[in-house]
């Protein structure tokens, strides 16, 4: 064998299988990156000198196949036409594999996402491990599209809807949903993939493609139909200047059908001009965000077995339920079993809908149980107080708890809003005190903000981060604070909004100039959602830790009744769970937009100056995953280093001198001044 064997393995076995095998070195997990596909190629000129039987293509990783691209090596282009190069040469690679004159069998455990799918596309057939095979083409999730092919071959295999909802989605599937559109020949335990290869090797049945059905909707009249009805859809979720990629899948689609060369070289052109935009490079820097934050779970991490809540309400019954589903044994209390119940009665839905394996239902709910006398607390490895928002009340509650807790085990407040060191005061041991707060819905919403008091001992704070990540959360950690992080950055925001409303600029105005931004709903609906009894409990609390002024409507409505979505009125009148809206809501002042977005700016500059989160970045990515703020302009820090933190800072003095003090520009934006992008 010639050249470098770093990557790829290449053995023969008696019966004149090639077993090609990936074992990235040096890696967690299994990328195609440029080392690893000129490798790849090497093999390939291999294979083709002396043609075997058949080719297996497998993964040396036991975690899966191929996670993807090698994402590191694009995020430093700056011309397009390198871009170019580098997918035109992983196409070339991959059409050299499609092109060999023996089958070739892609034999996946694990995940096979982006390129690596896009590498089993190119084989002509696969089989999976049905335990545990996932896959998908989520480039799109980070503002570009397949690269390597699939553009073109996912809809010949399967047809053009499937392939194009797998891409606009950026969703993963399971083997047996595989098996059924047709990306996959075969399932086969994972002992016996191996055994399951060899079999497809040695008697490969004809290639699959798109039943003619399927075929029939590449005619360009047809053809032309899906793809609007594609972009209809697309429409709804995201706008072509925010999110490009989208928009670029169905134009290929609709152009080239997946016919022809054409379509793999207008496939390479598009990409390399997607790799380029502003988009494209936050949403790669938001991934490597989210990575960062996994990995303060630590890899020797305390694994927790046994919880306890206290509160059934919906957001103490959802953390239970969803603690439930983790793994772990669960205890639920309560004052009477009858306010248990009905967090049962919603953790057996929630089960219902989400557990896909026969049985998972019934496992998740026997790990949950009722416990109004609370003798899983003695148990327990975390006790997690979710009551109403009083100190007075949950202090109360830990004094009557404390004295039943192992020595080992965390003590975690979900509150919103009170500082831990007002919580703490009483407890013997308060450096076992630390807050989990979770946000609502807690099936949906990835962050969690890890508190840690005055009096938290380090290793309750990085035991409290490990149960995030036990849970699949994403851990924002945080200095206690008037609340907290997300609170804290969320409140001025809707309350200008309120000041906006005040104004007599129509709600619909408002919510329009955020989303217009790129938020994903309005700070008006936002504040109708969380309900306005909660937010303005929350913002009290900082307009006494901050001296701001706060709406006077908000109190007006609360006191009313009128709370938002949870009462059927708030700001809005809400019906089926949607606001009432006007459609012909009139333009907005030039400003408003500003006023809006500054304020959430303004008040991230405050928190990072106060420590209240360790670094920018950390910052930047609670806000987006914690209150949803556009993930394609990066954070607010990053958008304002962006825009320019001095054009930012004028701005703010412009607003100050119109509309009052609270815009006044916060004292930390001298320490951003003399940093770029």
């Amino acid at each position: 064998m010639s050249g470098s064997q770093r990557n790829w393995s290449l053995e023969m076995d008696p019966d004149g299988i090639a077993w090609l095998g990936l074992d990235c070195e040096g890696a967690a997990a299994n990328t195609l990156g440029h080392d690893v596909m000129v490798e790849l190629n090497e093999r390939l000129v291999e294979i083709e000198r002396m043609p075997p039987r058949a080719v297996v293509v497998w993964s040396a990783k036991d975690n899966g196949f191929i996670a993807g691209a090698d994402i590191s090596e694009f995020t430093g282009l700056t011309d397009s036409g390198r871009a170019y190069e580098l997918v035109r040469g992983g196409q070339q690679v991959l059409d050299r594999l499609e092109g060999l004159p023996c089958p070739s069998i892609a034999a996946i455990h694990g995940f096979a996402l982006g390129g690596g799918l896009e590498l089993a596309l190119a084989c002509s057939h696969r089989v999976a491990a049905e335990e545990d095979a996932s896959f998908g083409l989520p480039e799109v999730m980070l503002g570009i599209h397949p690269g390597f092919g699939g553009t073109v071959r996912a809809p010949r295999l399967i047809g053009g809807p499937a392939a194009l909802d797998l891409m606009l989605t950026g969703k993963n599937i399971r083997a047996g949903q595989a098996l059924k559109l047709g990306l996959v020949d075969r399932l086969a335990p994972r002992a016996e993939l191996r055994a399951a290869a060899r079999q497809l090797a040695l008697a490969p049945p004809p290639r699959r493609r798109a039943r003619l059905g399927l075929r029939l909707l590449q005619l360009p009249l047809i053809r032309s139909i899906v793809a609007s009805q594609a972009r209809r859809q697309v429409g709804r979720r995201a706008r072509a200047e925010h999110y490009p990629a989208p928009y670029a899948i169905v134009s290929l689609w609709e152009r080239f059908g997946a016919q022809g060369q054409g379509a793999y070289e207008a496939e390479a052109r598009s990409i390399a001009g997607l790799f380029l935009t502003p988009t494209s490079r936050n949403l790669v820097r938001v991934f490597f965000l989210q990575n960062r934050m996994k990995a303060l779970g630590g890899k020797q991490a305390r694994k927790f077995k046994a919880v306890h809540v206290i509160g059934a309400g919906v957001m103490g019954g959802d953390i239970a339920a969803w603690c439930a589903y983790r793994g772990m044994s669960v205890t639920l209390q309560d004052r009477e079993l009858r306010y248990v119940e009905p967090a049962l009665r919603r953790a057996r839905e929630f089960f219902s809908r989400r557990c896909r394996r026969p049985g998972q239902a019934d496992e998740c709910m026997a790990r949950l149980r009722a416990d109004v006398e609370g003798r899983g607390a003695s148990d327990a490895d975390l006790v997690i107080e979710a009551i109403f928002e009083n100190a007075q009340a949950k202090r109360e509650l830990y004094s009557r708890l404390e004295p039943m807790l192992r020595p080992e085990a965390l003590l975690a407040t979900n509150t919103s809003s009170i500082m831990l060191e007002d919580l703490a005061r009483g407890l013997a041991d308060p450096g076992r005190l630390v807050g989990l707060h979770f946000f609502n819905p807690v099936a949906r919403m990835l962050l969690i903000e890890v508190i840690r008091g005055q009096a938290t001992r380090e290793v309750a704070l990085q035991d409290a981060l490990a149960f995030t990540r036990q849970l699949d959360k994403l851990p924002l950690p945080c200095r206690s604070a008037p609340g907290f992080v997300v609170n804290r950055i969320l409140m001025p925001y809707m309350m200008e909004a309120m000041f906006a409303a005040e104004s007599g600029i129509p709600l619909e105005v408002i919510d329009r100039a955020a989303v217009d931004f790129g938020m994903p709903m309005g700070p008006v609906e936002l504040a109708d959602t969380v309900g306005l009894d909660v937010a303005m409990n929350v913002g009290r609390i900082l307009a006494e830790a901050f001296g701001r002024e706060a709406p006077a409507r908000v109190s007006e409505l609360v006191e009313a009744g009128h709370l938002g979505r949870k009462s059927g009125r708030g700001y809005y009148v809400w019906r089926d769970g949607k606001p009432v809206k006007d459609a012909t809501a009139a333009t907005a002042p030039a400003d408003l937009q500003d006023r809006l977005v500054l304020q959430f700016v303004n008040e991230s500059v405050a928190c990072l100056r106060e420590g209240v989160v360790a670094d920018a970045d950390l910052l930047d990515a609670g806000m987006i995953f914690g209150t949803g703020f556009a993930p394609f302009r990066g954070g607010p820090i990053h958008y304002a280093r962006e825009r320019g933190v001095e054009e930012v800072i004028t701005r703010l003095e412009d607003l100050e001198l119109r509309y009052g003090p609270r815009f006044r520009p916060d004292e930390g934006w001298s320490t951003l001044t003399a940093l770029r992008p």
